[in-house]
């Protein structure tokens, strides 16, 4: 009883004492010349992933939908389906292939764009957007190739446009709670963090159409929705595919960008098995089915390591082809304390350990210690983002790329972050193909990591 006492009041002077500084914003530098009471916007892409962020916009009333581009009609028809289910006005529509977008960002009635597309569009339809003199927002992948993170970097400074990405695992709610953990320092000094994206994805990777998951065995031409596109990399490509998830995250915990960068990674990659043998069991596949003897580059898991130049390390972990449960396998290990999660962002799921708090060698549940630490960001908006995806993440990374573009300040996630973040892919590919050998990540900054504050999670203004 003592122990659970002297905990309790522990985290409540943690609490008390770093009150003042987590609601009072930062300086931020401005991105805009004014505030704007209503942001005009405009999706590019408005398949599966792109509809949850069309529906987190139609919710607000300081968000105008001004128009929608995608070559599938499908998708449209349903993103318009959507915006008549919220009474909304029509937006005008680009459907006429691949390059229509760029009609889209012609126009003069938008001041921000997100986009959802398959990975191979990200660049082009990012940087087309910048040039446009549209502010944007990102869904999450890695880059196809190096360059593209330079040239990210590159537009945005030369433009003055910022591009922010939308990853959402950065505002889920332990790990918003860990973050603030950090913030006060029960954990000590920062050594080493997990994450990953730890998720069977062979439903998708083989989607017919006809259910979310387990859905059948083609792709391409014949698949629907990420199948179409995103299965063509595992037959292309080996590397950490995926790593914003992951890193993000642990990246904000120790400032990355902002007085801490990456500095080094290797790779390495188990062989392939699981899409052959899930094509190979299912029962519209076979033995026969061609599908099932294709060879798939991507390796079933891949282990990346990652150093900083504050001496901290990091693993990601990628293992989407194997029958697994979901689960992202977050570790935040300090001098002082070390917290795992277990599944995904349950705060009476993980488990937690804080030196002269928690029993010696044993594990705490971290609920009660998270309900005393939530973010102030989560105390105020938990109501509102009750409806939202990914237990409520979408709307909080929603809520800041329309926020900080109507408040003239500077993103919490920043082209900084997108082109380090996206890098990993391509240093990881080169790392395995090299058998494992250790890549320099850039400083895409270029040096001014050294003095950039941090901003994540700093302020409970919105």
């Amino acid at each position: 009883m003592k122990h659970t006492s002297n905990r309790r009041l522990f985290i409540e002077q943690a609490v008390l004492a770093g009150a003042g500084m987590m609601l009072t914003p930062n300086a931020i530098q401005a991105m805009a010349p004014a505030r704007k009471e209503k942001v005009r916007l405009g999706m590019i892409a408005v398949g599966m992933r792109g509809q949850v962020h069309l529906e987190e916009m139609l919710k607000r009333n300081d968000v105008e939908i001004t128009a929608l581009a995608d070559p599938d009609t499908n998708m449209m028809a349903m993103a318009l389906a959507l915006v008549k289910k919220y009474g909304r006005p029509a937006p005008a529509v680009y459907t006429n292939g691949n390059e229509d977008y760029k009609n889209l960002l012609k126009r003069n009635d938008i001041d921000a764009v997100i986009v959802s597309s398959p990975w191979e569009w990200h660049a082009p339809q990012g940087i087309d957007a910048m040039n446009a003199g549209k502010i944007v927002g990102m869904e999450v992948c890695g880059a196809i190739k190096l360059q593209d993170c330079w040239d990210f970097v590159n537009t945005s400074e030369k433009t003055g446009i910022p591009i922010m990405p939308l990853e959402n695992v950065c505002y889920r709610r332990d790990i918003m709670a860990v973050h603030h953990m950090v913030s006060k320092g029960l954990f000590g000094e920062i050594l080493h963090l997990q994450g990953g994206y730890q998720h069977d994805l062979r439903g998708v990777l083989f989607n017919d159409g006809t259910s979310p998951y387990d859905s059948g065995v083609e792709f391409g031409a014949k698949g629907y929705s990420e199948a179409k596109w995103r299965t063509q990399h595992y037959i292309d490509r080996n590397g950490e595919n995926y790593p914003t998830h992951g890193l993000g995250p642990v990246a904000t915990m120790i400032d990355i960008n902002r007085g801490n960068r990456l500095t080094t990674l290797s790779s390495i990659a188990t062989k392939s098995r699981g899409l052959n043998r899930y094509i190979k069991k299912h029962p519209k596949g076979g033995p026969n089915h061609p599908n099932a003897n294709l060879k798939y580059k991507q390796g079933d898991i891949v282990t990346t390591q990652i150093q900083t130049a504050n001496g901290e390390t990091i693993i990601l972990t990628l293992d989407t082809s194997s029958p697994r449960p979901y689960n992202l396998g977050f570790r935040v290990q300090g001098t002082d304390g070390i917290w795992q999660d277990h599944h995904a962002g349950e705060f009476n799921r993980g488990m937690i350990h804080i030196d002269g708090l928690s029993e010696k060698h044993h594990w705490d549940n971290p609920e009660k210690v998270f309900e005393q630490m939530d973010h102030p960001l989560w105390k105020r908006f938990e109501k509102d983002a009750e409806n939202s995806g990914h237990g409520g993440m979408d709307f909080f990374v929603d809520n800041a790329f329309i926020e900080c573009i109507k408040r003239g300040v500077e993103f919490p996630l920043d082209v900084y972050d997108l082109a380090t973040w996206y890098a990993i892919t391509p240093l990881s590919e080169k790392s395995i193909a090299e058998g494992g050998t250790m890549q320099a990540i850039p400083d895409f900054t270029r040096g001014k990591w050294q003095k950039r504050s941090p901003v994540f999670g700093k302020s409970a203004e919105f």
